[in-house]
């Protein structure tokens, strides 16, 4: 009798406007809760990185050994990547020295090294084609990195080019929604820009969450970050219970 190989199953969502809409609270959450432990908590942004990491490399691997899409894992995985983004690009940026603007180039760098060896190695870096273990660590690895990078964007957006969190979110949000323009009106590649599309969801949920949690002479609105945190969380959980997510139909790449 003749055998026929597994179908290979997606177990990322399909990426609709609740999909952007977590996503940005999702990063918002990662700026207030990864403050909170290394900061609030005067934890360090060392210990905050290897806590956030733990729970990341847990997470993507729960993952990645799942067998179907699980909109709570997925997000959980979310969550965990913009926390240790937000730990670790602090540690980078002012416990290693190496300052807003080494930093952010440090991780482009990084991130585009992501990107360029998932196509070397599997010909595409579009979701629909995430459908294997090695197709999910290239995703997964990418996430981190554009999530780290955008934390070290939007603090170098908010106080090295002296936009403050408010100015530093229209920027962004501005950048977003020629984003989207592009998408609905022109024939630019749609991979191109759903990973443009992420990457600066990251900076805009950095200084949205700063805007939160810093003070009042600082621009922000003095929010305690556990506030904060749990009020984003509340309502990431919302979203998913109402708004109903499916996997996104694999190409068969």
């Amino acid at each position: 009798m003749a055998t026929h190989p597994l179908k290979a199953v997606s177990k990322v969502p399909e990426v609709t406007l609740i999909f952007w809409i977590i996503k940005i609270a999702a990063t918002t959450l990662g700026e207030t809760g990864g403050d909170a432990v290394s900061m609030s908590m005067k934890l360090g942004y060392l210990v905050g990185t290897a806590i956030f990491a733990a729970t990341f490399l847990i997470a993507v691997t729960a993952q990645i050994k799942a067998t179907r899409f699980y909109p709570w894992l997925y997000w959980l995985t979310i969550v965990a990547t913009t926390t240790v983004g937000t730990t670790l690009a602090d540690f980078a940026d002012r416990s290693l020295g190496i300052g807003y603007a080494g930093g952010t180039s440090l991780l482009f760098i990084l991130l585009m090294t992501s990107l360029a060896a998932w196509y070397w190695s599997l010909g595409s870096v579009a979701v629909d084609t995430v459908s294997s273990p090695k197709a999910e660590m290239f995703y997964w690895v990418t996430i981190m990195f554009s999530q780290t990078l955008g934390t070290a964007l939007g603090d170098w957006t908010a106080d090295t080019a002296g936009l403050k969190y408010t100015g530093a979110a229209i920027v962004f949000g501005v950048l977003l929604a020629l984003v989207a323009a592009a998408y609905f009106w022109t024939r630019i590649p749609r991979t191109g820009l759903f990973w443009a599309a992420f990457i600066l969801t990251r900076p805009l949920g950095a200084v949205l969450g700063d805007f939160l949690d810093k003070p009042v002479n600082a621009g922000g609105l003095a929010l305690s970050r556990y506030t904060a945190s749990a009020g984003l969380t509340i309502f990431i959980i919302a979203c998913i219970l109402i708004f109903r997510q499916r996997a996104v139909k694999g190409s068969g790449h």
